[in-house]
């Protein structure tokens, strides 16, 4: 039997950054990881490869496209191109990660035992793998095991015509269209990717809108280029019978027969493949939760408290097996503070002010407050808008679609949202993140010199804008 201070369970962002943040530490630490490579959903079925994947698709073009492209060039790029071969560009980054990842663990001392974990009481974990079975006793548990696609029971997956987004990695060839169910972040990005490769989409959400959670002036316009592209958008609308369709019922298929929707409109949608991107569920009916003196709810996933402890004293939980937020950024701050904390080490915990990221194409992100918030919170404020076409760096991109969008307190001027759409948006939004934890004015942004030609410049644009409007200066 081996001991150690700290067994985490699983090695994506949270139990990776617990780990280390505990071997630093000077504890004895080990990381128990059910797949064969570290890493976790991040690395190899999640964040990493949909993003390697976007990228591996601009790429047809020579050039980092800010909309869905739709020159003939980059199309007949894409028609020539297969996932297998898209893949491969990919597995680069895969790699680079992974091995990334070893080198943290490596370097820190921390243990890493390949095989499935299951807790026989509160301080034991039997690990079973290929190569064996072996005993792990610790003194305290970091429960990070994260989650994968939710199945509702009824459809019929099969891999081929009717999958998730883990086995949308494993098809070597993509379908000719595709029914997206769900218009969550997973479902947008990879509608607008297949979008851009040519695939004739259509996107199902029950909800008026696509991402509900995200400003709707943005939204709006992301809906615009998706239709543009080509991607129909059934908004409004229910799914109420998934089939997987005979052969010959769809004429022309050689590796699928395809996949039918109904809706609850009494609408029914034919394609050749149906992508199924309807939540969440935590990876933890196998871990034994019952013997540690654990439970999960009916998705999986593990309460905790504000130090990420649960209800066993020694055992914490951080990622997205615990639920809101689930971003890698967030879990990987979760699992640094859980293990810190969980050894006498009195860390803050993060800000509120989280900034998302969507990865569609264009790309979107947000900090902060949104339009429909503040007005129902019956907060005054005022919007400033900067289009990238208005900045030289917008200019030498080619992006006359991007914006940045400022939200500004009518009365002490303070910065309380910053939403933005088109190249570079996701790294763009940490200056606003910046200056919304510094409670910075929009004058901070009027006075500062920003780099030129830069797209920074679109604060010093927006900023202008909204404090005109203020004033009311035309």
């Amino acid at each position: 039997m081996r001991e150690f201070d700290l067994c985490v369970i699983g090695s994506g962002p949270a139990g990776q950054r617990g780990a280390i943040a505990a071997a630093k530490l000077g504890k004895r630490v080990c990381v128990v990881e059910a797949r064969e490579v570290v890493g976790g959903n991040a690395v190899n079925t999640g964040t990493i490869p949909s993003k390697a994947l976007r990228e591996a698709i601009l790429g047809l073009s020579n050039c980092p496209v800010p909309a869905i492209p739709t020159s003939s060039d980059f199309m007949t790029a894409a028609r020539g191109a297969t996932l297998a071969n898209l893949w491969r560009s990919a597995d680069r980054v895969i790699r680079a990660e992974i091995e990334l990842v070893q080198q943290h663990f490596a370097n820190c001392s921390v243990a890493v035992i390949h095989g499935h974990g299951q807790f026989l009481d509160a301080h034991t974990l039997r690990v079973d793998s290929r190569l064996g079975t072996q005993t792990i006793k610790a003194s305290n548990f970091l429960i990070a095991t994260g989650t994968r696609p939710a199945k509702l029971p009824g459809v019929p997956f099969d891999a081929l015509d009717i999958i998730t987004s883990d086995e949308l990695l494993e098809l070597e060839v993509l379908p000719r269209s595709m029914l997206i169910v769900g218009g969550g972040v997973i479902g947008t990005e990879y509608a607008s990717m297949m979008a851009a490769l040519g695939v004739k989409v259509t996107l199902i959400e029950g909800k008026p809108r696509l991402l509900e959670f995200v400003d709707a002036e943005i939204i709006e316009a992301l809906q615009y280029h998706l239709r543009q592209a080509g991607v129909t958008l059934r908004l409004g609308e229910q799914v109420v019978k998934i089939r997987r369709l005979e052969s010959g019922e769809m004429p022309g298929l050689h590796e699928r027969t395809g996949a039918e929707a109904m809706l609850e409109s009494g609408k029914m949608l034919r394609a050749d493949c149906l992508l199924y991107t309807v939540g969440r569920q935590g990876n933890t009916e196998e871990l034994g939760l019952g013997a540690a003196g654990l439970s999960a709810d009916k998705r999986g996933r593990i309460t905790v408290d504000g130090d990420y402890r649960t209800s066993v004293p020694h055992i914490y939980a951080a990622g997205d097996v615990i639920g809101f937020p689930a971003l890698a950024s967030t879990s990987m701050e979760q699992g640094r503070i859980a293990a810190s904390r969980m050894f006498g080490e009195r860390v803050p915990a993060f800000e509120d002010i989280l900034p998302y990221g969507i990865y569609s194409i264009p790309e979107i992100s947000m900090v902060g407050w949104t339009e429909e918030k503040l007005t129902a919170e019956g907060i005054p404020f005022e919007s400033g808008i900067a289009y990238y076409r208005e900045t030289a760096r917008g200019q030498l991109l080619g992006d006359d679609i991007g914006m940045l969008k400022l939200l500004i307190h009518q009365d002490s001027h303070a910065i309380l949202g910053v939403h933005a759409i088109g190249t570079g948006a996701t790294e763009l939004i940490h200056i606003g993140q910046c200056a919304i934890a510094f409670k910075a004015t929009v004058e901070y942004f009027i006075n500062a010199v920003f780099n030129y030609p830069t797209l920074a410049e679109c604060y010093k644009i927006a900023a202008l804008n909204g404090l005109n409007k203020i004033r009311g200066v035309a």
